[in-house]
């Protein structure tokens, strides 16, 4: 008897994977097995996060500074000052994977993605909780 996993429709389009671990990355799909095993082209990884940094530093004469790779240019006279800054992250980072094989056994939910909706969000000011992996 032979079992089918439903992705044949998904060949060659873009699709969304939920891993058990929490990860979600999207690629295209380019071939899978009878095990769920899937390989997808052109991937990458969403990584979500609401986390921002308060950042508290006393300064002497300084006019430039950087943090978490963001440089700040400010003045100050002679006095010490103090400068606290709340950063934001990027909103959702997108991490470039390339080729990717996923393991069939680390998939929890496999989903087309919708790529005219997808193209027309603004990733950079999407704040999300990241999800929590599958506890069995």
């Amino acid at each position: 008897m032979a079992t089918t996993t439903g992705l044949e429709s998904l060949v060659d389009q873009i699709i969304s994977v939920i891993t058990n671990d929490g990860r979600n990355i999207v690629g295209v799909l380019k071939g899978f097995d009878q095990a769920t095993n899937i390989i997808l082209d052109e991937s990458h990884e969403r990584v979500f996060s609401t986390k921002c940094h308060l950042f508290n530093r006393i300064l002497r004469n300084v006019s430039q500074i950087f943090i978490h790779n963001i440089l700040l240019w400010f003045s100050l006279s002679e006095c010490v000052g103090v400068l606290r800054v709340l950063i934001y992250q990027e909103g959702v980072q997108q991490l470039v994977l390339g080729l990717y094989i996923i393991r069939g056994d680390n998939i929890g939910v496999i989903g087309e993605l919708d790529e005219e909706l997808d193209a027309s969000l603004d990733f950079s000011k999407l704040r999300a909780h990241p999800l929590k992996p599958v506890v069995h």
